[in-house]
């Protein structure tokens, strides 16, 4: 797990373009699950997802199998 939140990374801006376009995402997590939504806000240990249900979910950044945005 990251110490740092450090912008320059390019998975670190990638997240923040998805943010600023307000695209939604999947988020595959390592149990199996899946979370779908739009992300509000990133730090070093998490991402903020609002729902379908307007609905806030914490996700630990070392919980995410992969991330991809939905068209």
């Amino acid at each position: 797990m990251p110490s740092e939140f450090d912008p320059a990374l390019p998975s670190i801006r990638q997240v923040q373009t998805l943010i600023k376009q307000a695209n939604r995402v999947e988020l595959k997590l390592v149990t199996g699950d899946l979370v779908i939504g739009k992300i509000s806000w990133q730090d070093q240990n998490c991402l903020s997802i609002i729902d379908a249900n307007n609905q806030t979910i914490l996700v630990w950044r070392n919980a995410i199998a992969y991330l991809k945005p939905i068209n």
